[in-house]
């Protein structure tokens, strides 16, 4: 009997080629739609499904393939005696080849000006039935839902039945996954929508973006997967200008600093080393912000990643050229300072959008399980603020504040960030307490954190880390405030004249 592809695409790359492959090794193509106008306008026979059915394409289309001379012609055993009788008594003839990919529900939902009705309409529902049929069906369906799978499916022809069950049962769990995904996205789209904030499941799907070298050490295998609809403002959708391959470490080191230069809105520059800024300085030009941040800290920006809002130019990039940068990302790069940039071998640029992005839920994989939790994007904006000490900040005091609550919560907790009014000029992370941070924070500023502001990402428990604070001349401290032993800390920046801030809100950063 003669074999039967059924072919029905959004995607066409390669379509045409492939299927002309299928008719000159004598196998009959059946077709719907756009598909089936595809193939004709190219000259390839093809037969409609509707011929096949000996039913019309109704409810504006929503019902074509849904039929039993498909499906039994898809689902029906060749080495099963009943199920051949059965089709035969139908008149039912096997499909051999299934070519399917799906309505384009990911691209619908990412533009902005999609309404609710028309991205229900880009659910695909003949589509997954069809190849969830065929995959079932492997042993004797070939499916295809990739066209990067055309040409091996084109060289199996020739091979025997045995031989082509390797391809087929591939083919078929790559449909599993295909659609899995699929529903996995409409899923959280309908989730989204009815606004259901912890559903009594949920399945993710990231689509394969990079193999890697390693993951943090070189024994630890890895890759880089893209969530199939990542703001545009994401490493996952930055374009490498230069470069070697970025690694695990330089895309987490990445993410972190592009994540605190959407803080700013004035020119601003971010150095990161180990997820944690050791620079951040803002300038009336991006040339002079990267100044700051680098003077902040010129020992750890060795070897550093490197964030800034607005263009590099010729300016900037002579600066950042004169020292060893693993990354430097900006939304773009004039031409003489890419053309200075890129003379040096091992730099990687990366060109990506810089903008705040609507908060996602943000994911933490443990061992045998996954914790789910809201974007902090928490802002002073949102905060309520109080002033409990007798002196109230100054304006230079207040832009310090502002500039350190923007950075403390980027910073792996316990976490102090001292600033002047245009850079940090301390930076304590990740201690066990909060004094050893502030003494950290401290000791890098010198003699800088005289007439510094100092940030602190949680309540103080004890006064001690405002007499810490107040020995080295800081004179502004923002908080959250609420610890049971407010007062301590109040009387103690009273005691020595120190202007202090609480937001009543925390970040910790674990």
């Amino acid at each position: 009997m003669k074999k039967r592809a059924l072919v029905s695409v959004s995607d066409k790359a390669g379509l045409i080629p492939f299927t002309q492959g299928l008719v000159d090794a004598g196998i009959e193509v059946i077709s719907t739609g756009g598909t089936k106008r595809a193939l004709e306008e190219a000259g390839v026979p093809v037969q409609s499904v509707d011929s096949v059915t000996g039913f019309p394409e109704i409810l504006d289309g929503r019902v074509k393939t849904l039929h039993p001379m498909i499906h039994g012609g898809l689902l029906a055993r060749r080495d099963k005696a009943d199920h051949v009788e059965q089709i035969n008594e139908h008149q039912i003839k096997p499909i051999d080849y299934v070519v399917v990919n799906l309505y384009p529900f990911a691209e619908t939902i990412a533009k902005p000006e999609t309404t609710f009705a028309e991205a229900i309409e880009q659910i695909d529902i003949g589509g997954p039935s069809m190849l969830r049929s065929a995959a079932k069906n492997h042993a004797d369906v070939t499916v295809i839902v990739d066209p990067n799978d055309y040409d091996s499916v084109l060289d199996s022809l020739k091979l025997d039945e045995e031989a082509k069950q390797p391809l087929r049962k591939r083919l078929a769990a790559k449909v599993f996954r295909h659609t899995a995904a699929y529903d996995a996205m409409i899923a959280a789209y309908l989730t989204e929508a009815v606004e259901e904030k912890t559903p009594e499941s949920i399945t993710i799907t990231y689509s394969h973006k990079q193999a890697l070298r390693y993951g943090e050490n070189p024994h630890q295998k890895a890759a880089f997967y893209e969530k199939s609809t990542s703001s545009p403002s994401s490493i996952a959708k930055a374009t490498q200008l230069h470069g070697k391959e970025l690694s695990f470490n330089n895309i987490q080191d990445a993410n972190a600093a592009l994540e605190i230069v959407k803080e700013f809105t004035e020119p601003a520059a971010v150095a990161i080393k180990h997820m944690n800024p050791c620079g951040v300085g803002t300038g009336s030009t991006i040339a002079e912000a990267f100044n700051r941040a680098y003077e902040a800290d010129e020992k750890s920006i060795f070897g550093g990643i490197v964030a800034v809002n607005e263009e590099v130019d010729l300016v900037t990039a002579e600066k950042m050229s004169g020292i060893f940068l693993e990354v430097v990302l900006a939304p773009s790069f004039s031409e003489e300072a890419k053309e200075l940039l890129t003379k040096k071998k091992n730099i990687r640029l990366l060109q990506v959008a810089v903008e705040q992005t609507k908060a996602e839920s943000k994911l933490v994989s443990v061992h045998g399980g996954l914790l789910v939790q809201d974007e902090d994007l928490y802002g002073l904006d949102e905060a309520t603020i109080t002033v409990p000490t007798k002196r109230t900040p100054t304006e230079e005091e207040w832009t310090a504040l502002k500039l350190g609550w923007k950075v403390v919560k980027h910073v792996k907790s316990n976490a102090i960030v001292l600033t002047n009014g245009d850079m940090t000029v301390g930076v304590g992370a990740g201690q066990m307490n909060r004094v050893g941070s502030a003494a950290i924070a401290i000791e890098q500023a010198g003699e800088r954190a005289q007439g510094a502001a100092l940030a602190s990402d949680a309540f103080f428990p004890y006064g001690d880390t405002v007499e810490t604070a107040a020995k080295a001349g800081i004179t502004a401290i923002i908080q959250p405030g609420g610890s049971v032993r407010d007062e301590e800390s109040i009387q103690k920046a009273d005691e020595h004249g120190i202007a202090m801030v609480f937001t009543a809100v925390r970040h910790f950063k674990h």
